[in-house]
């Protein structure tokens, strides 16, 4: 049994949580890492098999992810973004826990990601495996990861709470300023 923090809420993003989910990816992946310019939607966010998700931790929106399937039994996981305040939490590994399972959940035998080398260790740790050697992906020296979906435990989480906020928008730094 994994440990959990119990005040720490996963589930799928829709109606107004969507704009929550994408206001998370547009603060990390445009703001702090400069990964993407203007945004970081594309197709999989128009696609109705995509599933967004969004974590709390207490009332305040905290992180997200996305899954999708992509042919017979096997998923992607992508775009996990956690805002800075939340990273030494476990919203992280309950984003990865609850796609994983999720997508076992709806038959998928595999799930593939593109791992942030600083955070290999980390998906490591949740059970994923190298798959190949690293590579640039969207800019950045990404580590292809999978994940084997039946060994994916069937759980719970804490669903959205009532209240829920988006913490005010703060300076970030620039990690690609040497």
């Amino acid at each position: 049994m994994t440990a959990r923090a119990a005040d720490i809420g996963v589930w799928r993003a829709v109606g107004r949580d969507l704009a929550r989910h994408y206001a998370i990816r547009q603060r990390v992946f445009v703001l702090e890492q400069r990964i993407m310019e203007m945004t970081d939607l594309d197709a999989h966010d128009r696609d109705p098999n995509t599933i967004h998700v969004l974590a709390a931790q207490g009332s305040c929106a905290a992180g997200t992810v996305r899954l999708y399937p992509l042919e017979g039994e096997l998923w992607q996981g992508d775009r996990l973004a956690v805002l800075p305040s939340h990273r030494s939490s476990m919203v992280g590994a309950e984003l990865v826990r609850f796609a994983v399972a999720t997508a076992g959940g709806l038959g998928g035998a595999q799930m593939l990601a593109q791992i942030q080398l600083p955070n290999v260790r980390f998906f490591e740790r949740l059970g994923w495996t190298r798959a190949g050697a690293a590579a640039p992906y969207c800019g950045l020296p990404h580590q292809p990861m999978v994940y084997d979906l039946t060994k994916a435990p069937a759980t719970t989480w804490p669903g959205r709470p009532d209240e829920l906020v988006l913490e005010p928008l703060i300076e970030v730094q620039d990690l690609r300023a040497g």
